[in-house]
């Protein structure tokens, strides 16, 4: 099935930091809730937003406005009920190649009601220059079932967490998702419940299966300690996973660690310094020294109204942070 495309230009964008450094920050234009990214191209990446179910592509280099945009709604068989402009909750994204792969929070609204238009898995496949972008097979909606019903996970109380509002404390949201090691099976983290102060890990064994319609198959469930916080996002890169680790509602201030994927417990980055910026998507190029790490900007303010609230397009805006990542410490005995 082919998506909605809508071609704008690119553009050059001033950079702006509100406490990250100048230099090595970007604006990328038309959106203000960055929430999971996938490289696409040399420079070229595709972004989700939370807030509406567009997918857009842009330049790495400049920043500015996206090169193409693609409207997934119809797709992802949105139902739209009374609400003219259904989000389906974009929160996490990676890629087995050729395809791209999009996850949900599958949790509930902010008002703690439940919305089915927010469960779902699904799968794209792009052109390496973005210009064309299309559904593979069909969005799988019955993860949160699976989950719910995996022995693994039974201890972690995500029955209850499935009941309540996403950033309430021992609500159900998932932020967080990268392909592992194996190159055919993906890990998903949880933001939040948060048993025990650790977050929860959980690899999906089938993803190319389940959108053509196979009931997903879920291996291991592991918890993580990153010292009380809940999973963001999630990249594998050079060899070792990084997470942006965050409260489980909007308070503090996020955290990058490193985890090597076997025994031990994921490593703290001391120098990343996320001041002023609300992490929580990675773009991770493997040919490059630096990771680009997207804000979800959409409570900041621009001209005194919350980004994610403007009526205008074409003044909404997110940042983009290059970060050098230093070499991996040995991780802490879990």
């Amino acid at each position: 099935m082919f998506l909605t495309m809508f071609t704008v230009t690119a553009a050059l964008a001033t950079a702006s930091g509100e406490g990250a450094p100048s230099s090595k920050t970007l604006t990328f234009e038309g959106a203000c809730d960055a929430s999971g990214a996938v490289v696409l191209g040399k420079d070229l990446f595709i972004v989700g937003d939370d807030e509406d179910n567009m997918l857009r592509v842009y330049d790495s280099r400049p920043g500015g406005r996206p090169v193409h945009a693609a409207d997934v709604s119809k797709a992802l068989r949105i139902a739209s009920g009374k609400n003219p402009s259904p989000e389906t909750d974009i929160e996490a994204a990676t890629d087995i190649p050729p395809l791209a792969f999009w996850l949900t929070s599958h949790g509930r609204k902010s008002s703690g009601k439940q919305d089915p238009n927010r469960f779902r898995f699904f799968a794209t496949r792009a052109s390496p220059d973005g210009q064309s972008l299309q559904l593979e097979g069909k969005p799988y909606t019955r993860l949160l079932e699976d989950l719910l019903a995996a022995p693994q996970l039974k201890g972690f109380g995500l029955a209850s967490a499935a009941q309540r509002a996403p950033k309430e404390p021992g609500g159900f949201n998932i932020e967080g998702m990268t392909a592992m090691e194996d190159g055919t099976s993906l890990l998903i983290g949880f933001r939040n419940p948060i048993p025990e102060g650790k977050a929860i890990t959980i690899a999906l064994l089938n993803p190319v299966e389940m959108v053509k319609g196979s009931p997903a198959r879920l291996g291991e469930a592991r918890l993580l300690d990153l010292e009380g916080l809940g999973i963001r996002s999630i990249s594998r890169w050079r060899g070792q996973y990084l997470f942006i680790a965050g409260s489980s509602s909007s308070e503090g201030t996020s955290r990058l660690f490193t985890w090597d994927g076997k025994a031990g417990t994921p490593t703290r980055v001391e120098s990343a310094d996320f001041t002023g910026l609300n992490p929580e998507a990675f773009v991770t190029f493997e040919d490059k020294e630096e990771i680009l790490i997207l804000s979800d900007d959409g409570t900041r303010l621009i001209d005194g109204t919350e980004c994610k609230r403007l009526k205008d397009p074409a003044k909404k805006q997110f940042r983009g942070f290059w970060l050098r990542v230093p070499q991996a410490a040995p991780p802490r005995d879990g």
